[in-house]
């Protein structure tokens, strides 16, 4: 047996566990990483897809079954540069795996919640779990993956693990919410974070630890604060009215608990996000392209969700498998992008798959409620297509951009602004749909928005990006 193949053993002396470096166990890494971002992924199909037998089953209108998907989006948002940091601190192999079984844990909290308060909290857990699971899923990428090109093409089959689970999550869901229930959705992820932890703990290499790193503890509760306050005010916008005293109460404690946070970030010895990674362009401009690309995705998903049940009458086993086509068209386009990506170049490709998604935005501009789904069929697919064209180059470029030390944070602060963008957008779309009688306003609204954000994203990353990116 070759000894550049197959190099055993050194051990993790923490944990006492053999970890081989070798081609196999940087594949197995690879498979255990994909498991960690497609069980996050996973749930934000699976739970669209229930979200009406949810409601049906705890009761509440559109604001509550949004704080069920952003309860775990802002979480999310809000923790991954503290999960970035930690896993810089005291390794991203640990805390990946403490990651894991938190979000088996919640999961069961989730398939047991005996009312919609519950069910939040337990999402929030969720979200933390998603917070640590993802940046630090990146971080051991890039150190399994130190040649450039070999993290391109890692980074999009770790995306393409998410895809399947995309694609997975409205078909398996539906089929589990019409035979046993919404609560069996999230019963599906406990034997996938019992593998994720196996293999992680086995072949998983540690990443160099930089103990010096301080936890940003006032940084960390602005932003979870500011986050909270800015979906609380656009969610109960939808609801109470613009104007309401609660509503303007909370956007001004939103603006007020920004600009503390960013005080503190441009003050504080070691931030939860330091200010200086954005004076690498490409770093900042990744970030805002991430951002607003959710904005749009995510939102519009939710909105569809509700417009094929409550709208046009469809069981969760139909709504699963409307979206089954559309969530299955980003796998094999994620494959694809990086052989995109290196022949247009990542800039590029960006923009092309920014333009494609605009493009079937303004395509389903004449939806109509009773419309056939085969009318809107090929828009769907340009939407998630162009998600999947977008995100590998996206995410290779920003890991490219710094430094390999700081990976986990750069990694958090990508994952932090694409969720902060996916809590904005349910929050704003579920707002424009949430009035009696005005939903198919609020859809169509949603998708200028939408079409508008997108070109948006493709404008900036293709217009300020070096000539070379």
């Amino acid at each position: 047996m070759r000894a550049d193949t197959l190099k055993y053993e050194s051990f993790d002396n923490a944990k006492g566990a053999p970890r081989a470096s070798s081609r196999l166990a940087t594949s197995l890494t690879l498979a255990a990483m994909s498991l960690g971002y497609g069980v996050v992924q996973l749930d934000v199909t699976i739970v669209n897809t229930a979200l009406d037998a949810m409601g049906r089953t705890l009761g509440g209108g559109v604001a509550e079954l949004q704080w069920v998907v952003n309860a775990y989006t802002i979480a999310f948002a809000a923790f991954i540069l503290t999960a970035g940091a930690l896993g810089d601190r005291i390794g991203a192999k640990r805390v990946f795996m403490a990651g894991f079984a938190i979000f088996t844990a919640a999961s069961l909290a989730c398939a047991l919640s005996p009312n919609a308060a519950v069910l939040i909290a337990a999402r929030l857990a969720q979200g933390l779990a998603a917070a640590i699971l993802v940046p630090n899923s990146l971080a051991l990428l890039n150190h399994a993956y130190p040649d450039d090109r070999e993290r391109g093409r890692a980074v999009a089959i770790w995306a393409a693990g998410a895809s399947l689970a995309l694609t997975a999550g409205p078909f398996v869901g539906g089929g589990l919410i019409t035979l046993v229930g919404w609560r069996a959705i999230f019963l599906v992820n406990l034997p996938i974070g019992l593998t994720g932890l196996w293999l992680s703990w086995r072949y998983a290499a540690e990443t160099t630890r930089t103990r010096s790193r301080e936890i940003d503890l006032p940084g960390q509760l602005a932003a979870i604060g500011a986050l909270g306050a800015l979906a609380g005010a656009i969610i109960e916008g939808g609801a109470l009215g613009w104007g309401h005293p609660a509503v303007i109460a909370a956007f001004v404690a939103a603006a007020i608990l920004a600009v503390l946070f960013v005080w503190r970030e441009s003050r504080a010895a070691q931030p939860m996000l330091p200010l200086s990674l954005f004076g690498h362009r490409l770093f900042a401009l990744t970030s805002l392209v991430g951002l607003l690309v959710n904005i749009a995705i995510y939102g519009l998903i939710f909105v569809l969700s509700l417009y094929f049940q409550r709208i046009n009458g469809l069981s969760a086993w139909w709504t699963g498998l409307a979206f089954v086509p559309m969530m299955g068209a980003v796998l094999p386009v994620n494959l694809l992008a990086p052989h995109l990506a290196e022949r247009i170049g990542p800039c590029p490709t960006i923009v092309a798959g920014a333009c494609v998604s605009a493009l079937g935005c303004v395509g389903l501009l004449w939806i109509e409620a009773g419309t056939s789904y085969w009318a809107i069929f090929a828009q769907m697919i340009a939407i998630s297509g162009g998600l999947g064209l977008l995100v590998p180059p996206l995410t290779s470029t920003l890991l490219g951009s710094v430094e390999k030390a700081r990976s986990g944070i750069a990694a958090g602060v990508l994952n932090a602004t694409r969720q902060t963008g996916s809590v904005l957008g349910v929050a704003l779309f579920g707002s424009l749909v949430a009035s009696e009688g005005a939903f198919m306003t609020g859809l169509h609204l949603s998708l200028v928005v939408s079409a508008a954000v997108l070109l948006l994203a493709g404008a900036v990353i293709g217009l300020g990006a070096p000539a070379r990116g």
